[in-house]
């Protein structure tokens, strides 16, 4: 399956992205405060790992921060990663 195919769900009362596929859930968690989104940590169960399940959610993430204008702050190893992979996102 192709992440193309796959739908990130955005869940604002628990505050996460999340992708689920068979009986997986992958998620990307954050906190919001005023005016910035930190990125507090991503999970992607095993089974998922390899399929850019985890850059997927990373990407929803930072659009919906750019669509709402916030600033962004990453606790979160991989979220950086992706950003110094992909600067221009």
């Amino acid at each position: 399956m192709l992440n193309s195919d796959l739908t990130v769900i955005h869940l604002p009362e628990q505050k996460s992205f999340e992708v689920r596929l068979d009986t997986f859930t992958a998620e990307l968690n954050y906190h919001l405060s005023a005016d910035t989104i930190t990125f507090t940590h991503t999970v992607v169960p095993a089974a998922l790992e390899g399929r850019g399940i985890g850059s997927l959610l990373v990407r929803a993430g930072l659009k919906y921060a750019k669509e709402n204008n916030l600033k962004v702050h990453s606790l979160c190893w991989f979220v950086d990663k992706y950003r110094q992979r992909h600067p221009n996102e």
